[in-house]
């Protein structure tokens, strides 16, 4: 799709074996990382994505799946949310959740990415929970 100077391309989903040459181009790779220390605490008020603890990924999948969780935030506020975030510089932390919070954190009315299970994991496998102060239902 060309619109002005802009273009899109799309791709449908594809098992790795037959991607496209211009997407395995653009593919993460080589990027197997390793923590030597753990992260530090998170500061209060900062929006997290909690990462499934429990379900390994490559760094490359990992990272796009915080990216399809930081986008369904982004959905889910509203104006005055994405002006202040953007204020923020759309600081924001990542961290694998922990084990005993992940059951709670999936059925919070949180965004959760539901993976489409064409690549690294099963279909609807639930990869990162997107825990923004804003998003947060109240106590009853």
């Amino acid at each position: 799709i060309t619109q002005g100077s802009a273009e899109i391309r799309v791709y449908p989903p594809v098992p790795v074996d037959e991607w496209p040459p211009d997407l395995a181009r653009l593919q993460v790779a080589g990027t197997e990382l390793e923590d030597p220390e753990p992260p530090p605490a998170v500061p209060e008020g900062t929006p997290v994505l909690w990462v499934n603890p429990g379900l390994p990924m490559t760094a490359g999948k990992a990272m796009a799946q915080v990216g399809h969780a930081a986008q369904l935030a982004w959905m889910r506020l509203g104006a005055k949310d994405r002006s202040d975030w953007r204020d923020r510089d759309f600081n924001l932390a990542v961290r694998p959740a922990p084990a005993e919070r992940w059951p709670d954190l999936v059925t919070s009315g949180l965004p959760v990415v539901q993976d489409g299970g064409f690549t690294e994991v099963a279909p609807g496998s639930c990869t990162v929970v997107a825990d923004l102060p804003a998003l947060r239902l109240p106590a009853r």
